[in-house]
């Protein structure tokens, strides 16, 4: 009897293509569309972005010739992605819901909404790759990168358990995204022309202040701009620091640099941000290098290498780091080297881990631009994500 395999089927050209080769491949597949959001304020689209896309999947799955149905979560999306974006916003972090959907709603909740299926596995259209092997503790998964490096997507899954990954299935992690829509081009497939989605995972591309406006209110205060030969920068270390030292986020105060303008809330804004500011007459633009939540309070530099966007490392809290390999967690005291993202897209990073007994210290060979508090850092060895943790 073939294996039964439950698709995430969203309407893009990714899932369907896995779908597709699924069924090549002899498994019994099932399509599900997942509804995860409803409202539609802050979209700078009028129509609800998921009306669309359950139309395409539904053509999908005709077209392969799969079951097809359609499972709303956006309760449990609204309480466990969307509340907690909001509740980061206001603390002055910026989280990422890519990340916190993958946890919490595709491989969780849809887990769970799925049961009555009764599936083998659930498979996304993600551009990664898993294997395994049988250690003398049981069976151990390994989440690999995908090989079009243009397209690569384990960082969105850095959050994943062992036994989340059992489960999943990944039929794409191989292709190019030239090759998959070839694929989808020669099966006939509705969505083979289809533009890839952008914005907030399940909800589409959004005017992020007018979306936390929803429960954050708006609040006027100061845009200080720091001067470029500001004296005590973050990268600016002693030559024998202590690894605490790399890891700070540089604390500056209003006397610091001189008032250009006012903002409508420093929770809407975001280090390494320059649009939204509406200041003008500088010779270069504006960038956000700190914001302060507490005192309302955004500071800025001019241009994209003003030496306040730079910091050499980064602190993980205990409580926030996650081991995907849970066989490979580093000790107390000890010290590994691994290559590093702190964003999607970005390209990895060198850097050596410090494990204490209030977290995780990493520090990069190489400044790093617009390390983001509430962000995720992802470490990898050899083209495998070991683990990340959410950046303090």
């Amino acid at each position: 009897m073939a294996q039964r395999v439950v698709v995430g089927l969203s309407g893009g050209v990714d899932s369907s293509v896995a779908a597709y080769l699924l069924k090549e491949q002899g498994y019994e597949v099932i399509a599900v569309f997942m509804i995860n959001w409803h409202d539609k304020t802050g979209l700078l689209k009028a129509d609800c972005p998921w009306d669309e896309d359950v139309l395409f999947a539904e053509m999908v799955a005709k077209k392969i010739g799969i079951p097809f149905h359609v499972v709303d979560l956006s309760e449990k999306y609204r309480e466990r992605v969307v509340g907690y974006m909001f509740s980061e916003y206001e603390k002055g972090r910026t989280p990422n819901p890519d990340v916190l959907c993958n946890r919490e709603i595709k491989f969780d909740e849809f887990y769970t909404a799925c049961e009555q299926f009764h599936p083998d596995f659930i498979a996304t259209g993600h551009y990664c790759k898993k294997d395994s092997f049988m250690s003398e503790k049981g069976m151990v998964y390994r989440l690999l990168a995908g090989d079009d490096p243009g397209k690569e997507q384990s960082y969105f899954l850095c959050q994943l358990s062992q036994s989340q990954l059992a489960k999943a299935l990944f039929p794409i992690g191989h292709l190019h995204k030239s090759e998959l829509r070839d694929i989808a081009r020669k099966a006939k497939l509705p969505s083979a022309e289809k533009k890839d989605s952008q914005g907030i995972c399940f909800i589409g591309k959004v005017s992020l202040p007018d979306f936390l406006q929803q429960q954050l209110k708006p609040k006027e205060g100061l845009i200080i701009e720091i001067p470029e030969d500001f004296e005590g920068y973050p990268n600016q270390i002693p030559r024998n620091p202590e690894i605490e030292d790399y890891s700070k986020a540089f604390v500056y105060r209003q006397e610091d640099g001189n008032i250009v303008g006012k903002h409508k809330g420093a929770h809407y804004y975001t280090v390494g941000q320059r649009k939204g500011l509406n200041v003008g007459g500088k010779a270069k633009p504006l960038f956000i290098i700190a914001t302060d939540t507490t005192e309302n309070t955004i500071y800025v530099g001019q241009g994209q290498d003003h030496p306040g966007l730079y910091r050499k490392g980064l602190f993980v809290p205990d409580a926030d780091l996650h081991w995907i390999r849970p066989d490979l967690e580093m000790k107390i005291g000890e010290q590994r080297d691994f290559m590093v993202r702190i964003r999607y897209r970005q390209a990895l990073q060198k850097a050596r881990l410090y494990r204490r007994d209030k977290g995780m210290y990493l520090v990069f060979e190489e400044l790093q631009r617009g390390i983001t508090s509430g962000q995720f850092a992802a470490w990898y060895a050899e083209g495998e994500l070991i683990g990340s943790g959410v950046i303090d």
